[in-house]
This record gives structure tokens, C-alpha cells and sequence, in this order.
């Protein structure tokens, strides 16, 4: 049997050769090339079982031609790199039914296993594209690498209603992961529907949600239609859904396990077509155990789950998240400002137990009360509340960071060592993030083998 043959498009010669050299190790063949041209001639004078393309090639934008790359050989699964690291590049990589995204620098133990499972795996005929996407649009700003992951996520979302969990801290920006879900998605021509569990009192829950006819209790002068109906063809997004009382939890679960509800008091069935996207900031399986919420009903909206990063595990992004801030506060009304990279840089040694929330909030304040032009390190100072139990700043930067770091690197270096570089394994024995570990190698230049 032959063995399977990739074409690699990519113009960085150094990436290619390490990323042939990998596939070639696991007895498949590559072929290399750099530019748009000479990827269509080799598409049309050979065949290939799975095409590995980076998005900016040096003559052409790659996902803007490759639609018709695409259409030349249907059955071939196509890997998309990427630089350019935002949503919208992982949802115009769905649009053309990609077979998976990668977004730089990836993992390469990853994206050898993808492009197996792409070479053994061939996807079903795409349905129709999406509209076309611009930045101005797309409700989530940030490129580091956790922040990938969840755009890789929404993009797979967005041709299918399976049923969402997201979960993360308060301020992390659930909210707008279930409104990007919806309106890139094929309900977006439906309503959008949020329903705050903790802000409705417990005894009015199950009327919020389903509705109620006329005299089905004291005070109900007449009939209501519930959040689920006016649902109807869209989303319905349960914030909170931790908060939410037992007793609404039990119709809740009985709703998403049969399709149909009632209002109360009424008979008539009506059945559902909506989909449900859940969020919290509580630790839902720790909940379980201390019998505050169903374990069915967890299984029921955990579908599929998306962890939102906090701010200070993304800190990369703050500059970004700044600008598109102090952007907003100018269409608010409040004076147009910059600011510059030391405050940036103070920016991201905060702590933000507030995440994304406390930054646009303090943004908005130094937009307004800024006597310069230029937000600068002295700037934030000045305005700035100092928590009251912390160390002074001089000591938070020398005495912390090297104490973690005497601690972290030789745990680090064992872990790496351990498990011969595997940085998804490592994660697991570490019980952190991979892309959090991914940043502490880096930061501490430890490499595959443990070594500096």
C-alpha cells in the first residue's frame, strides 16, 4: 500500500521543512511549495490525500483561492496555520469547511495527529458558506493562544445546535462566546435570548422561563410567554445556570430531554426548536457533589464545554483589549486617547480579578479623567485604587517572580523530562492548561528535553 502523500503550502522554509521532516517521520510523504501559483499547478498535475496551507503565502492571501483548490480535489481534507490569529480567521476557516485550524506556533505532535486523522478521515460535503466576515464585526479581541482555542471552538460550533457550556471567571466574557456562537451561526437570522439566573428571584424562575397563563397564580393577570418561546428559531442563553434552584433545574432538564414545555397553568404542548447555551462561573462538578445541582442536567448542557481564560492568563492580549477600549469610550462620547507601551506594560503586571470587565472599566475612567493626550505608566498610577493587601510594587517584581520561578523551572524541567517533551501530557500531570504550561516553557526557555 502507498503511503499517503500531503502537500505542505507554506512560505517560511524553516516551518515546512520541520513540519515535512515530522510527517515524513511517521511514513508519509510531503511535498513542499510557497506561493499560491505553484500550489494550484501542483494541485492539477498530482493527487494528494490531505493539503497543510498557511493562510498568507508571499503572492496571495491563501484562504481567499482556496476555496477553488478546494473544488478542484473535494475529497481532500485541508489544514489550515494561520499567524493572523483571530476569530475571524478560524470562522473563514470553517466557511470553507476546513478539516481543523492551527493557529502559530502550534503544536507539532498536534498537528502530526490531525493530519492522520484527516488522511483517515475524509469530511462530508460542506454545506453552503457562510456571509463573509470583517474584523469590524466580530465580538472577541485577543490572539494568544488560549484565546485560540476558543475561536477554534466557536468556529465548530456554528453549522450544528448541540447544546454549550461555557465556564470562567466573572468579567472573562461568556457572554459574548454564546453571542458570536449565535450570530455567526445558522440561527442568526433568530432571536438571541439571555435570561440571568441569579438575577431572577427563585420563586419566579419557571414562569420566566416558560411562561404562564392567566390565573395559574396569585398575580398572574394575565398570559405570559416564557424565554424559551421567545426563543423560537434562535438561541436561548442561560447565564448563571450554577444559580439556578432545584426545583427549576428538574423542568429545565425535562424540557431539553423531551423538546416540549407548557406554560404554567396551561396544557397545550409546545415544541421547542431552539438552542441553549449555558454559562457559569462556578465550578459545576464541585456543585454536584455538595447536592446543589443535577448531575443529568450538567451532562445535558455540557455538550460541549468552552473554558473562557482569565485576563491574567492571556496578559498578551491586554494591549489589544486596551486600544479596542479606549476606541469604544471615543464613540461614547469621552476624549479620544492613546496610550503607550509602558503603561501597557503595567497594565499586564495587574493581577485583573476582575478580567475583562475591571480593564474596560478602568479604561473608560482613564479616558475620562487623563489631562494628556497619551495614557502613560504614570497615568495609571495616578488613578489607579492599590488593593489593600498589596505588597509594594518594587517587592511584587523582584522577590515573587523569583521565588516562583525557583520553584517552577526545575518542577517544569522534571515534568518535560518525564514525559520525553510531550506537552499535552504534561499538562495533564501538572493539572494546568496547555497553553498556560506553553507559556511558562517559553518564558523560562525550557525546551522539549527539560534542558535550558
Amino acid at each position: 500500500m502507498k503511503p499517503p502523500r500531503v502537500l505542505i503550502v507554506e512560505d517560511d522554509a524553516s516551518i515546512g521543512l520541520v513540519v515535512s521532516a515530522a510527517l515524513q517521520a511517521e511514513n508519509i510523504e510531503t511535498q513542499l511549495c510557497d506561493s499560491v501559483a505553484a500550489r494550484d499547478a501542483v494541485l492539477a498535475s498530482g493527487h494528494f490525500d490531505l493539503m497543510l496551507t498557511d493562510v498568507m503565502l508571499k503572492d496571495s492571501d491563501g484562504l481567499t483561492t482556496l476555496k477553488d483548490a478546494m473544488d478542484t480535489s473535494p475529497d481532500m481534507p485541508v489544514i489550515i496555520m494561520s499567524a493572523q490569529n483571530t476569530l475571524e480567521t478560524a470562522v473563514r476557516a470553517s466557511e470553507i469547511d476546513a478539516f481543523e485550524y492551527f493557529p502559530k506556533p502550534f503544536d507539532l505532535n498536534e498537528l502530526v495527529l490531525a493530519v492522520k486523522q484527516g488522511i483517515e478521515k475524509r469530511r462530508s460535503t460542506a454545506e453552503g458558506p457562510f456571509e463573509s466576515l470583517t474584523e469590524a464585526n466580530l465580538p472577541m479581541i485577543g490572539r494568544s493562544a488560549a484565546m485560540q482555542d476558543v475561536y477554534r471552538m466557536v468556529a465548530r460550533l456554528l453549522r450544528n445546535d448541540l447544546s454549550v457550556l461555557i465556564s470562567g471567571e466573572s468579567g472573562t466574557g461568556k457572554e459574548l462566546v454564546a453571542e458570536a456562537i449565535h450570530n455567526l451561526g445558522h440561527r442568526k437570522t433568530g432571536p438571541f435570548v439571555a435570561v440571568n439566573m441569579a438575577a431572577i428571584p427563585s420563586e419566579l424562575i419557571e414562569a420566566e422561563l416558560f411562561g404562564h397563563e392567566k390565573g395559574a397564580f396569585t398575580g398572574a393577570v394575565g398570559q405570559s410567554i416564557g424565554r424559551f418561546e421567545q426563543a423560537q428559531g434562535g438561541t436561548l442563553f442561560l447565564d448563571e445556570i450554577g444559580d439556578m434552584p432545584m426545583h427549576a433545574q428538574t423542568r429545565l432538564l425535562r424540557a431539553l430531554q423531551s423538546g416540549v414545555i407548557s406554560r404554567i397553568g396551561g396544557k397545550a404542548s409546545i415544541r421547542l426548536d431552539v438552542r441553549i447555551v449555558a454559562a457559569t462561573n462556578q465550578n459545576l462538578p464541585a456543585l454536584i457533589e455538595k447536592g446543589g445541582f443535577r448531575e443529568d442536567l450538567f451532562y445535558r448542557l455540557n455538550v460541549v464545554p468552552i473554558e473562557m481564560p482569565p485576563l491574567r492568563e492571556r496578559t498578551e492580549d491586554i494591549g489589544l483589549l486596551a486600544q479596542h477600549f479606549l476606541m469604544m469610550a471615543a464613540k461614547d462620547g469621552l476624549p479620544v486617547r492613546k496610550i503607550d507601551d509602558n503603561a501597557v506594560s503595567h497594565l499586564m503586571a495587574m493581577p485583573w480579578r476582575g478580567n475583562i470587565r475591571e480593564l474596560k472599566n478602568l479604561i473608560y475612567r482613564l479616558a475620562l479623567l487623563c489631562r494628556e493626550d497619551v495614557i502613560t505608566d504614570a497615568t495609571i498610577l495616578q488613578f489607579i485604587e492599590p488593593a489593600q493587601d498589596a505588597e509594594p510594587r518594587s517587592l511584587r517584581e523582584k522577590l515573587y517572580p523569583r521565588a516562583l520561578a525557583q520553584f517552577e523551572i526545575p518542577l517544569l524541567q522534571h515534568v518535560m523530562r518525564q514525559v520525553k517533551g510531550n506537552q499535552l501530557k504534561a499538562a495533564a500531570l501538572l493539572g494546568i492548561n496547555r497553553n498556560t504550561l506553553r507559556k511558562k516553557l517559553t518564558d523560562y526557555g525550557i525546551g522539549p528535553s527539560g534542558g535550558r
